[in-house]
């Protein structure tokens, strides 16, 4: 941890002026993340982010000024101040704090339904609306940089068939051409971790994080559900319900009826792959065995590899 860059951060949300509807929380400082690409620290009701040293500081503003956007009120979370600040050579943004998913709360009490509704919204809104130029939402390029560490951690032969299912992606799951059809406006890394509410547990859940937010395939933000569906980390009751609701709030990222799977397959493949990546190499580098759901998507890239492509099929 770097205690210089977490007391900018405890200082920024201590001067924060917080929004009206967050509550008080706690007066003392909490670190919520520290990592590279994201340190995180709470003050009462804001939160401070120091976002990578590398961030584009043209595309963090657009992507700030999408999340305070009108349209975007009530799907995606709204800074507390559309202009990010600088510590120790790293932007930083504030933001309300709020309840996350309950990781304990089990699959059938997780807000996947919610979720749905939230994307497909989020899908629909017209990218010519919004304040740009959008950035390109970054999950390829992320799914790209998990093959880059798997590789630098040098894991060894059970690197091969994850390697296999990243060469038979096309290129634009690799980050090296843009995807097929319109580009909408799109998360770029979904999982249930990215959803929050009111810090009293009630009311509506919003999307967060924006270090992704961009233009690219809708897709791309029902992959990691679907891939964890083929994988068998996710129940088909829970798959269903998650795609029926984006489906019914008029989702484009798939047809409203019938097989999803021709939108889904590629997406989902990569998903696959990248997960497999980031498993084995920081199973390398902690010096340990993959646990259950890595073993899982690790076995999904050798039925991908053994296949030539084709991950699985999913209900209609």
């Amino acid at each position: 941890m770097t205690a210089s860059v977490v007391d900018a951060l405890a200082e920024a949300a201590r001067r924060a002026r917080p929004c009206r509807a967050c509550g008080a929380g706690p007066a003392h400082d909490a670190v919520l993340a520290d990592r590279p690409d994201a340190t995180v620290v709470r003050h009462g009701p804001v939160v401070a982010k120091a976002h990578a040293g590398n961030t584009d500081p043209g595309a963090l503003a657009v992507r700030l000024a999408v999340a305070a956007h009108p349209l975007l009120d009530g799907i995606l979370l709204a800074p507390l101040d559309r202009a990010a600040r600088a510590a120790h050579g790293r932007p930083v943004t504030l933001w309300p704090y709020g309840s996350p998913v309950d990781p304990d709360g089990g699959e059938r009490a997780a807000p996947w339904e919610e979720a749905g509704r939230l994307l497909a919204r989020l899908h629909r809104i017209r990218p010519d609306a919004l304040p740009g130029p959008l950035p390109p939402a970054r999950g390829p390029a992320k799914s790209a940089r998990a093959l880059d560490r798997m590789r630098a951690a040098a894991v060894g032969p059970g690197a091969a068939p994850v390697l296999r299912a990243w060469a038979q992606l096309p290129a634009w799951a690799r980050a090296e051409a843009p995807a097929p059809g319109p580009a909408r406006l799109t998360h770029g890394d979904f999982h249930l971790g990215r959803l929050m509410r009111h810090p009293d547990g009630a009311g509506p859940w919003t999307l967060i994080d924006i270090d992704d937010l961009g233009l690219g395939a809708p897709a791309w933000d029902l992959a990691g559900p679907a891939a964890w569906f083929a994988a068998g980390l996710l129940a088909p009751g829970t798959w269903v319900r998650f795609l029926a609701a984006y489906r019914d709030e008029g989702g484009p990222a798939v047809p409203a009826a019938g097989d999803p799977w021709p939108q889904l397959d590629v997406p989902a493949r990569a998903l696959t792959v990248q997960a497999a990546a980031q498993a084995l190499a920081k199973c390398a580098g902690r010096g340990r065995p993959a646990d259950e759901a890595e073993r899982a998507m690790l076995e999904s890239c050798t039925r991908i590899a053994a296949v030539q492509g084709q991950l699985g099929h999913f209900p209609t």
